[in-house]
């Protein structure tokens, strides 16, 4: 069936976001993906900050850029009466709304997920904020590396000597995500029932979810886990190994029967395999200093390249330490056409295809939006609507 007469999974769907940053931008831009209708309140003037991060992309943040395509931008002043009656006639309309004002202020303007399902029975609502209602830390302000912070990721990432935080926002991706997946379900559930949910998600949470490993880790060990740099944390060997011409490549060892592989068909050792030192993986873990030394004696005499090639031939999974640059020439996106341009107010930028792929589908990749563009038109829309 040809895409014209296909509609994308979400077309029909409506969701209004008073947004900004990254977690709410990124779900919603999600939703705009597979053809929801998002239209983006923003500050009159300036709009969401996130449009100041930075102008190295076209004269615009790279960040709103990333988190900004296919959607309406509207500008109000919700706290202004004729603005705040335009948001209502847009809610009265819609089926998903999505908020991350700081703490308390949606409650204070009644826009809150409780409240507004009570007044919109059929509409999914979302709270993302920084630690959720209730607690200590209801109140407290939250920003993607304060969150790592306080959720112990920085604890363990990094060097041995230096904690890292993620080089990207690793807490607003997690809660756009659980965000994206909430409103799924709940759009489901209203199938069924009839029903709009009221839901929150906050990036405490989220990344309460992703350091569920580590911390179980630490609970049962009794101890935290080691900061290991490049290197995994509990697996040997795993990580990044230097050539004989200097390059480094790195692989990894998940089974022992990936380890015979490895010793047999890489190291040209099959001893090595059952070597007390190095039988288990916890025998590899105790001793990887000197598995590691070892290992890159053995390929001091091999190029990067032909390491690869044997590594491949072993069926051990490796890979290249790429740099972004090199990432932006991937044969694997170029080869499966991953990378698009789509519109902004400075002119086309790349873009690239979201993860999911449907046979027959193409995602939809609208421009990004500049501050207010499609106010007049929202505004009229709802002036239209409204006549008897």
């Amino acid at each position: 069936m040809d895409q014209e007469k296909r509609a994308l999974p979400l077309s029909g769907v409506t969701v209004v976001s008073l947004e900004q940053a990254i977690a709410a931008p990124l779900a919603s831009r999600h939703l705009a993906d597979w053809g929801a209708r998002v239209i983006k309140i923003e500050r009159p003037g300036r709009g969401d900050f996130c449009r100041d991060y930075d102008f190295v992309l076209n004269g615009m943040s790279s960040q709103f850029v990333w988190t900004n395509r296919s959607k309406e931008s509207l500008a109000l002043d919700i706290k202004q009466p004729q603005d705040r009656d335009a948001l209502e006639s847009l809610l009265a309309g819609a089926d998903v709304f999505l908020q991350n004002l700081a703490p308390g202020a949606a409650q204070r303007l009644g826009l809150d997920a409780k409240a507004l399902v009570e007044r919109f029975p059929r509409l999914i609502a979302c709270d993302i904020s920084g630690y959720g209602s209730g607690g200590p830390y209801s109140d407290k302000k939250a920003y993607d590396l304060l969150v790592q912070c306080e959720t112990g990721l920085l604890s363990i990432s990094g060097s041995e000597d230096h904690p890292a935080k993620g080089a990207i926002a690793i807490a607003d991706i997690a809660t756009g995500m659980y965000v994206l997946n909430g409103v799924l379900m709940a759009l489901y559930a209203r199938e069924r029932t009839g029903r709009g949910t009221a839901f929150e998600v906050s990036l405490f949470d989220a990344m309460t979810e992703w350091m569920s490993y580590p911390s179980l880790y630490t609970a049962g060990a009794g101890k935290p886990l080691k900061r290991t740099g490049m290197r995994h944390a509990t697996i040997a060997p795993y990580g990044p190994f230097r050539a004989g011409d200097g390059k480094t490549v790195f692989f990894g060892i998940q089974n022992e029967r990936e380890w015979l592989s490895l010793c047999t068909n890489v190291l040209d050792d099959a001893d090595l395999a059952i070597d007390l030192r190095f039988v288990t993986n916890p025998d590899r873990m105790t001793n990887r200093d000197e598995l590691e030394r070892l290992i890159e004696s053995r390929i001091a005499g091999t190029t990067s390249d032909q390491l690869l090639a044997q590594l491949e031939q072993a069926s051990i999974a490796n890979a290249r330490l790429n740099s972004v640059e090199e990432f932006l020439d991937h044969p694997q996106l170029h080869s499966r056409h991953r990378v698009v341009n789509v519109g902004t107010p400075n002119g086309a930028v790349t873009s690239y295809l979201p993860a999911i792929t449907i046979p027959g589908l193409t995602p939809q990749m609208g421009p990004v939006p500049a501050v207010g563009q499609h106010t007049d038109a929202i505004l009229s829309e709802l002036r239209e609507r409204a006549r008897p």
